[in-house]
């Protein structure tokens, strides 16, 4: 799934957007890796080791709680998808859209809601075992290109593109992504970089935005 090789359609049983593991020193979160929701604690980096969950965002007390995210659009590369809520799974690791839902990204719902402050993420597949999947193109996004978000009640939130990164899933920047931030930022993340003897990809793409 790396913007320099052509996309993998298959890794056997699994779907291409290996595990995202959240691994929680004191108050944060490592994504380690992506893969399918049923966990295989027997390799890494697509296996996952988890000592805890991701710390959920703590909004101050307010009335009433933001709309939740319906759906997301990136006119500039032609991804649209509506947003499934992800959660975690019993062992502590993010869940991921199934493999069957591979043109349909989510939303991680222990993180912030989009346009309010903090850090909102967003998680798609790039190819499944069904083939290509809702962030495929993904890499081609542009800095300073838009991001729409759209709540279940309509109100669009835009988001421009600051910059993007390729990392090891073995040394996620967790605070980068997950800390504390003041800012209304929204990240995307799917899988990217070379594949392992197991045909799994290595890295992860994230894409970095701030409300316009």
């Amino acid at each position: 799934m790396s913007p320099a090789h052509s996309p993998v359609r298959r890794f056997g049983t699994l779907p291409a957007l290996a595990r995202l593991a959240l691994v929680v020193p004191v108050a944060l979160t490592v994504l380690t890796g992506c893969s399918s929701a049923a966990p295989d604690k027997s390799a890494a980096p697509v296996s996952v080791t988890t000592s805890g969950a991701p710390s959920p965002v703590v909004d101050a007390p307010r009335t009433e709680r933001p709309a939740a995210p319906a759906k997301v659009a990136i006119p500039s590369i032609g991804i649209t998808s509506s947003l499934m809520e992800l959660g975690l799974n019993a062992d502590g690791t993010v869940e991921v859209p199934p493999a069957e839902k591979g043109m349909t990204a989510g939303w991680y719902t222990g993180g912030s809601v989009p346009g309010e402050p903090g850090a909102a993420v967003i998680i798609g597949h790039n190819d499944t075992r069904f083939g290509k999947a809702v962030f495929h193109d993904l890499h081609k996004i542009a800095k300073g290109a838009d991001i729409t978000v759209t709540d279940a009640q309509g109100d669009p939130a835009h988001f421009t593109v600051t910059g993007t990164e390729s990392v090891s899933k073995n040394s996620f920047p967790t605070e980068k992504v997950y800390g504390p931030t003041q800012d209304r930022a929204l990240r995307l993340i799917t899988c990217d970089g070379d594949f392992d003897a197991q045909g799994h990809p290595v890295n992860n793409l994230i894409v970095y935005a701030t409300l316009k």
